[in-house]
């Protein structure tokens, strides 16, 4: 049986958007950590604690390499896709969020500018590379993918999009050899979040409602990824992997 070049870990070339910090970050490592080339795509952040990108141990050296490249800009991101020798996986967990602001017509356009239409944007640009080396994709979705949110109806409305790109583009591009599956994490510790953890109340409120009775980690999240672009994926596409501690399932 042939297997795609994606599920063969080690030795591939991994593009992770939103790669230098939080959940993105952890992704990379993880990818690093496995023996993959890893570029980060990405603003300029401050080096990701172990807390918010660990994956339990350092990426190995000059595996990962950083890209400063802002997804909404459509034509750098053709110009960096294009560049590339190879691809064989791309991870789409570029997000941001603006609690309590995205009532405003302009920063609800710029949330779903950068969540939604960003990771169509490196979609798009990246299936021919893809085609090529029968790779993956795996887009960061949500749990707010599923159910709203009063704070963030920009952020919720972005991540149910992800969802929904992910199953098109799974259907539309699985003749060509590329799978193309999203994770929803739940509540993860990561600056994101961190008003939110910092709070004893509202930490103790979710911890509640959640069925593991902790908050997940920027590391669980990247092992689903590894999990849905290695070799025992290649048969998965337009699935979307809760990543929750059981909080969808209450």
């Amino acid at each position: 049986m042939q297997q795609d070049q994606a599920g063969r870990a080690g030795r591939r070339t991994v593009v992770v958007t939103g790669g230098t910090s939080g959940i993105g970050a952890a992704i990379g490592r993880r990818f690093a950590a496995d023996g993959d080339r890893v570029i980060a795509v990405g603003l300029p952040a401050a080096v990701a604690s172990d807390e918010e990108g660990g994956v339990g141990e350092s990426a190995p050296a000059g595996r990962i390499e950083t890209v400063e490249l802002d997804v909404t800009h459509g034509e750098e991101l053709s110009r960096f896709l294009g560049g590339l020798d190879e691809l064989h996986v791309l991870v789409n967990a570029a997000g941001i969020i603006a609690r309590d602001e995205e009532f405003d017509p302009g920063t609800f356009a710029h949330v779903v500018n950068v969540n939604l239409t960003g990771t169509m944007h490196m979609c798009t640009g990246a299936r021919t590379a893809l085609a090529q080396s029968r790779g993956c994709i795996v887009n960061i979705a949500s749990m707010l993918s599923y159910f709203g949110g009063a704070r963030v109806p920009a952020y919720s409305s972005s991540k149910g999009g992800v969802m929904q790109l992910t199953k098109s583009l799974a259907v539309a591009w699985a003749g060509q050899g590329i799978r193309v599956n999203a994770v929803a994490p739940g509540w993860i510790r990561t600056g994101l979040t961190r008003d939110l953890h910092e709070s004893e109340a509202t930490s103790r409120r979710i911890i509640d409602r959640t069925p593991m009775r902790r908050w997940g980690t920027p590391a669980d999240v990247a092992g689903a990824v590894s999990f849905l672009a290695g070799p025992d994926a290649t048969f998965i596409t337009g699935a979307v992997l809760a990543v929750d501690g059981g909080y969808l399932a209450c």
